[in-house]
């Protein structure tokens, strides 16, 4: 467990660098929402199958010491915080993988046990040569099933063709009531401050109830706790709210490179509150992975890395020129006064063949952008991660 631990900290440290690379470096001025648990799970997938400098190159990405521990974190415990907590009384939890593979290739056995016994992945056989165009409506209504009908298009038209040879998938689905749940006829319209210093009126969410806060320098953090279920894990949704209207992209920046941020600022008890309100919104995002890891350095995997440790070719071609082209991630979010919903999918598109400070009482007002993300509290990990630049209920 204490290894797990730690490698959960190693994650949460890898998600929060991605973030602060997708949005300092090409979202500063969008509202968006991405799992970093849902990328890291098809890259572990995608890792299990690699070989030499590639998988040293991955490893090195994760923080992971070997191909087993990432294994062991991803396939196994990532499975135990998922398991599906409505039936205890807690959130609505859905995590599933799914591969689809040519009829011309087949799995190495090893890989195989992997991907269906660890990953628990689903697998296809499909013909790519003849039939790319109903591979990408496949996937597509996969992903639409697997979210509840939120992300219905991951894959773009013309994604797949004749030279794709593996499309590996990641769907997980969150919906969890507050604990406390917010009165809706409360809910009024008040301004929100943009970050170019003009305002809009949007639907705020308040209570008089006490709450977890907590105040550094230059932010503050609310915690929002779930509906816990008979079980022990507890998820949550922090909100990191800068001082400054303006301050979210330096926020940011700080809790990017910083290890161990979001463990070193949790707020750990309750409050009186005094000016509380949290606005209502859903965002809908999309992206292409490659080109934030790639960034980060995760270059090999896009450029002829080794995965002949994944399948065995019936080509002519050799599997050694197997890559990744392209990783598509989309994410949706709904916070309201019953609670919060999100999903996000990621697919591998695709491996082609080519070469504090105390006070009697605690305003909390996110009256302008802020960061935010859902986590489980008890082992630490890190579902989804976002910024809300301009709040929107439709």
């Amino acid at each position: 467990m204490e290894l797990h631990r730690q490698s959960i900290l190693n994650q949460t440290d890898v998600s929060f660098s991605l973030a602060k690379q997708l949005i300092s470096t090409n979202y500063k001025d969008k509202n968006v929402i991405f799992s970093p648990l849902s990328i890291h799970i098809l890259l572990g997938m995608i890792a299990a199958g690699s070989k030499g400098p590639t998988r040293d190159q991955m490893l090195g990405f994760f923080k992971s010491s070997s191909i087993e521990e990432l294994n062991s974190l991803l396939a196994q415990h990532v499975t135990k915080v998922f398991a599906d907590g409505e039936p205890l009384g807690g959130p609505c939890l859905s995590l599933v993988n799914g591969v689809w593979v040519d009829q011309s290739l087949s799995f190495k056995p090893h890989y195989k046990e992997i991907i269906q016994n660890g990953y628990r992945a689903a697998s296809y056989r499909v013909d790519f040569l003849t039939k790319a165009d109903e591979v990408i409506k496949e996937v597509n209504k996969w992903a639409e099933n697997e979210t509840n009908g939120h992300i219905e298009e991951i894959l773009p038209p013309d994604s797949v063709d004749a030279s794709t040879r593996l499309i590996l998938a990641n769907a997980v689905y969150f919906k969890g009531k507050w604990e406390e749940q917010f009165d809706a006829s409360v809910t009024k319209d008040d301004e929100f401050f943009l970050l170019n210093g003009s305002s809009i009126k949007v639907p705020f969410m308040t209570s008089w109830e006490r709450q977890y806060i907590r105040y550094f320098e230059g932010f503050k953090v609310l915690r929002l706790p779930y509906k816990q279920g008979d079980d022990k894990r507890k998820f949550s949704m922090y909100i990191f709210l800068p001082d400054a209207k303006d301050g979210l992209p330096s926020l940011i920046e700080k809790a990017g490179p910083e290890s161990g941020f979001i463990e070193k600022h949790l707020p750990l008890w309750d409050v009186e509150v005094g000016d509380f309100r949290i606005p209502k919104f859903k965002i809908e995002f999309e992206f292409r992975a490659g080109e934030v890891l790639k960034e980060l350095g995760m270059v090999l995997p896009f450029s002829c890395g080794d995965f002949t440790e994944m399948v065995y070719s019936t080509i002519t071609t050799p599997t050694e020129k197997l890559f990744v082209s392209e990783i598509f991630h989309k994410a949706f979010i709904d916070v309201n006064e019953e609670g919060t919903e999100a999903a996000a999918v990621s697919v591998v598109g695709v491996f082609q063949i080519t070469c504090l400070r105390t006070e009697t009482k605690f305003d909390f007002v996110a009256d302008h952008p802020f960061m935010f993300v859902i986590r489980e509290d008890v082992s630490g990990m890190v579902l989804f991660i976002g910024q809300l630049l301009e709040p929107s209920t439709t």
